[in-house]
């Protein structure tokens, strides 16, 4: 069974982007992406919420799903945790957590259940060897990552500084300022669409020369 997914799922009624975009998002800093060779999913250390319609979603596909889990994690009904929490900018304002295990092989000794040990994520696998977009299983937040929602539900990020002195942190160091639309475009255009990132990407300033960018210390 194949329905819903993310994208029906968080699917946004705010009218126009800049009620949808932190201003912080305009901006450029001196910082890049990870890649996965280096940090192995380091960002699955602890889960991630996921909405309810979302996890039923997940759960109504598991037979696509299944195959793809980490040796030991193939039942869905390990998938979730018990708890749950309200969320104001949920769809369904209700959040449960995917189970998280201990994996001693991982960064700070624990992984989301979803996670497998090249890194990837089996419900991103299962999409893509599926024939969907390789993200048409995974949760909202867990998209999101390492971007957030500020207090009134934008999409922003934290401070540059923070970001690339945490390990598990999905950022790292870069020797120039490079646009926060250009680093997280595909994250964007996913959520929010072509034709609203180019409304976004007109707003963005030419990042400042590489001789203005902050030092980060260790």
């Amino acid at each position: 069974m194949v329905w819903g997914g993310t994208m029906q799922a968080m699917e946004s009624t705010k009218p126009t982007v800049n009620v949808r975009i932190n201003p912080r998002m305009l901006e450029s800093a001196p910082m890049r992406r990870c890649r996965l060779e280096e940090c192995f999913g380091s960002c699955c250390i602890f889960g991630v919420w996921a909405d309810q319609r979302e996890m039923e979603d997940i759960l109504a596909n598991a037979a696509l799903i299944k195959p793809y889990m980490p040796k030991g994690a193939e039942n869905p009904a390990d998938w979730f945790a018990s708890y749950e929490d309200n969320d104001e900018f949920s769809p369904s304002k209700l959040v449960v957590h995917t189970a998280v295990e201990t994996k001693p092989e991982h960064y700070g000794g624990a992984a989301c259940i979803f996670w497998l040990p090249d890194g990837k994520c089996a419900l991103q696998v299962a999409g893509k060897e599926n024939g969907f977009h390789p993200w048409r299983f995974k949760p909202y937040y867990c998209i999101l990552h390492p971007l957030d929602l500020d207090e009134e539900g934008r999409i922003t990020v934290d401070e540059t500084e923070v970001l690339v002195k945490e390990h598990g942190s999905c950022l790292r160091a870069a020797d120039e300022n490079i646009p926060l639309v250009d680093t997280f475009e595909e994250e964007l255009r996913y959520l929010l669409g072509d034709k609203a990132f180019e409304q976004i990407k007109k707003q963005v300033a030419p990042p400042s020369p590489s001789g203005d960018v902050p030092v980060v210390s260790d």
